[in-house]
């Protein structure tokens, strides 16, 4: 497409196909990505609206998903990086109607476990996994993490990035890295066990 200008008309027809062939992969990769569907929805029409106003640089030296995809990407990593930002979302959290941070439901003044909470044995690993039911409380606990805790929890886990590029990509430090990982650990635990033990 470089070298030629191209009128509005063809433009708007062709972002028009782009929707209609790739807008559903895209609602369900920013789905995947943030587990909140309106989020999703607001993440494509945000990519949708960057790629008419970059239009006219698209290259074609990848394909337009490919291009839409890496524009989405960013939409989602911008989103993370605001919700770092609110420090209501990062440090309070609520746990089976007790608000607060985490770690003051969990521990007591001196860093000890609060005996209502201290960690019980688990059956092994694989066994809680070929449970569906206890699969689909995992999911559902980690979509009850604050929206930075799940990014975290997503890129290291599900995608399997490295904690050094995902401090990168989210603009945060190191120990901010992994005290969001241990906080959100901490959640799921509490999640998990409270529904275990009923």
């Amino acid at each position: 497409m470089k070298g030629h200008q191209i009128g509005n008309n063809d433009m708007q027809t062709v972002l028009s196909s782009w929707v209609q062939a790739f807008g559903d992969a895209l609602y369900s990769r920013a789905l995947y990505q943030t587990s909140q569907p309106s989020v999703a929805e607001d993440l494509v029409q945000e990519t949708f609206l960057a790629a008419s106003q970059a239009f006219e640089s698209f290259q074609g030296k990848s394909s337009p998903k490919t291009w839409l995809f890496s524009i989405l990407n960013h939409k989602i990593v911008d989103y993370y990086r605001k919700q770092l930002k609110n420090p209501v979302m990062t440090e309070s959290v609520v746990s089976h109607g007790e608000k607060g941070n985490i770690l003051d439901i969990l521990f007591d003044q001196h860093g000890n476990w609060k005996k209502k909470y201290r960690p019980q044995p688990w059956p092994q690993e694989q066994e809680l996994l070929d449970d569906p039911d206890f699969v689909k409380r995992l999911r559902y606990c980690i979509k009850k993490l604050p929206a930075p805790w799940f990014a975290v929890v997503q890129l290291k886990h599900v995608e399997g990035k490295a904690g050094k590029e995902i401090s990168q990509e989210l603009g945060i430090t190191p120990s901010n890295y992994w005290q969001i990982l241990h906080r959100a650990k901490l959640q799921l635990r509490h999640c998990l066990e409270t529904w275990m033990i009923h």
